[in-house]
């Protein structure tokens, strides 16, 4: 598939590009309050590797990305660990001024809504050009031939004429490909993207993922694709990591994950995909919701009020993230019990 599929055949380890390390985000509420939103966070990108965060709304996949970047609302702070880029960059001891120079040049995001994300009171040449001209000193017509180019690699029809336009003439696709033009324009060494396909029609999303496989593969860049879609998840990403209202449930490579989950978190999500085989039933979901912060106990599992394994350990301690396999992980005590098989009777193919 990609280069980090090949070296793992290979003696030579890939260089880590970001290392996330025991990660808490906390939500001060008052002076004297503060709520957990992230705990415990331990996640490592190799690359040109793309590893896909799974989950759903609340779970806290985005304001991990955001973690990333620098951009948590002010209210939230990092409490402890560590987000450290190339092995050298603590980002997360970086101030506001040192952070800035990271994104865009070596780390960018593609955001979910490009019509909230790109300024329509500016054209879209502008908006292009200006992150050429801060970070690589190019001048304004160098800017605008290195912008015309980008909208060519990214697919974009008659791209002389675009750097007059506006957002609102665009349509939703030719946006999505308007941000990610801007997030590849200094050639980062990491791409986020979160939710990049959301909002878009079928045939457009392929194209979407298509022009991001393009580039990681191009450019060796490493992706961080954040999604609540499966299928997505399946199809770009060599490892993923499934989160659970604020925790990493569950990671390994794609294969370990959809062939052999070991978390009911992860099985229910599986268990939740429509395909034909199923087409005569009725389409599973995993009742309950994700607790809200105001909600998240210390002590327990958090998925343990939607579970149909959970035992009375699982409301009194919290589980840990145990080997289920060499690179596989799963946060679950069926695991430290030896109880694969109860799981693998779960499962619905």
């Amino acid at each position: 598939m990609k280069a980090y599929h090949r070296s793992s055949e290979s003696k030579t380890k890939p260089k880590q590009l970001l290392e996330i390390r025991g990660l808490h985000l906390e939500l001060q509420r008052s002076r004297k309050e503060s709520i957990p939103v992230l705990e415990g966070i331990d996640l490592s990108i190799a690359q040109g590797e793309t590893v896909g965060i799974v989950g759903e709304s609340g779970c806290g996949k985005s304001v991990l990305s955001l973690s990333v970047l620098g951009l948590l609302p002010d209210a939230m702070r990092v409490k402890s660990g560590e987000i450290v880029y190339k092995e050298e960059y603590p980002l997360h001891k970086l101030g506001e001024k040192k952070v800035r120079r990271f994104r865009g040049s070596e780390i960018a995001m593609v955001f979910q809504d490009p019509m909230s994300s790109l300024n329509n009171g500016l054209t879209i040449g502008a908006q292009v050009t200006e992150m050429l001209r801060l970070h690589l000193g190019l001048s304004r017509a160098e800017a605008n031939e290195r912008a015309i180019g980008l909208f060519r690699k990214v697919g974009l029809s008659r791209p002389e004429a675009l750097l007059k336009e506006y957002p609102h003439q665009l349509s939703g696709g030719m946006r999505q490909r308007i941000m990610i033009a801007i997030a590849i324009s200094c050639n980062p060494g990491l791409l986020i993207a979160d939710e990049p396909t959301t909002a878009l029609d079928v045939t457009i999303q392929a194209q979407i993922l298509d022009l991001l496989r393009q580039i990681s593969e191009e450019n060796d860049t490493s992706i961080l694709l954040i999604s609540h879609d499966l299928g997505v998840i399946a199809e770009m990403s060599d490892r993923i990591a499934v989160m659970y209202a604020g925790q990493i449930v569950e990671i390994g490579e794609k294969d370990e994950i959809f062939n052999d989950p070991r978390h009911p978190y992860t099985i229910g999500l599986l268990q939740s995909i429509p395909t034909p085989a199923k087409k005569t039933e009725k389409l599973f979901s995993i009742p309950g919701t994700v607790p809200g912060l105001a909600e998240r106990h210390s002590n327990g599992c958090r998925f343990a009020q939607r579970c149909s394994f959970a035992t009375q350990r699982c409301q009194s301690e919290s589980p840990v993230l145990l080997d289920a396999s060499p690179g596989h992980t799963a946060r679950c005590f069926l695991l430290e019990e030896g109880k694969k098989g109860a799981l693998a009777n779960a499962v619905v193919s």
